[in-house]
């Protein structure tokens, strides 16, 4: 299929793309990559009246350390996150868990903050930024907010941005000294979507653990240092409240077993890893 007609903006400037989307409102999509977007158009899922290009925008595809953040703008590519040379020491749990987003050709294109945007309750950078409670900043003409990812994804590619604004950015702490980080997913074939994701962050005091492919959003949990049957336990409370859907790729009793078998392997292994 072809997309629906559409008018093509290719903005200079963030000023240009907000006020175009002041001014369309939403009837205009954001599009950077496009490895999401485009597949929507063409479906004919999302009919936007204005494209607004933002990949030209100076100073939107450089990676910045703030202080204990690494803040990704809108048009950083996925595969350049990946090439960071510090993000092993930066953050394991992103080094871990890049190499299962997409394709090295999708990559190639695809951004961080357009993958944020698009809200697939299977991809991997939604899971990430609830699991390391990173934050998405969002920028409208009339103002800049910032919103904790557990609050930005609100269901089924659905989110709390507003329709005039955008995704300037967005962020994920850096590694906690003595917490162990791990990530795992099961697919059909490397690089599809999860059928299960789950990633563990293990601190001296206590357990954080999410899950995505599951729910119609990333969720986590937070439990006090428990081992044995009380963690078999946690884990399969979690697995129930989750309400799991079924879909042609797995049955909502198979995600719950996933939820339970590779959560303890992603914890175990993220207890081993801390520092």
């Amino acid at each position: 299929m072809k997309p629906a007609a559409f008018d093509y903006l290719r903005a200079e400037t963030i000023d240009e793309a907000l006020a175009a989307l002041a001014e369309h409102g939403a009837d205009a999509r954001i599009i950077a990559g496009g490895q999401s977007l485009m597949p929507m158009l063409n479906m004919r899922l999302a009919k936007p009246a204005v494209l607004i290009d933002i990949m030209r925008i100076a100073g939107l595809d450089e990676i910045k350390r703030e202080r204990n953040m690494i803040v990704v703008p809108a048009a950083v590519r996925q595969a350049r996150l990946l090439a960071r040379p510090e993000l092993a020491q930066e953050q394991p749990l992103l080094a871990a868990a890049l190499p299962w987003l997409g394709h090295y050709q999708t990559r190639s294109r695809g951004t961080i903050c357009g993958s944020t945007a698009h809200a697939d309750p299977s991809a991997e950078i939604p899971l990430c930024l609830v699991a390391l409670d990173g934050e998405i900043r969002l920028r409208s003409r009339a103002k800049r907010r910032t919103v904790k990812a557990d609050s930005f994804f609100t269901g089924m590619m659905t989110t709390a941005k507003n329709d005039d604004e955008m995704i300037e950015a967005v962020a994920f702490p850096v590694a906690e000294r003595g917490a162990g980080y791990a990530f795992r997913e099961v697919a059909r074939r490397h690089g599809d979507f999860a059928i299960v994701g789950c990633a563990a962050v293990v601190t001296a005091r206590d357990i954080h653990f999410s899950v995505g492919g599951v729910a119609d959003a990333p969720s986590r949990r937070s439990w006090p240092l428990l081992n044995g049957s009380a963690l078999d336990d946690a884990l399969n409370a979690f697995a129930w409240e989750l309400d799991a859907r079924e879909d042609i790729h797995a049955t909502a009793r198979l995600r719950r077993d996933l939820v339970r078998n590779i959560g303890r392997a992603v914890i175990e292994e993220a207890t081993r890893c801390r520092g």
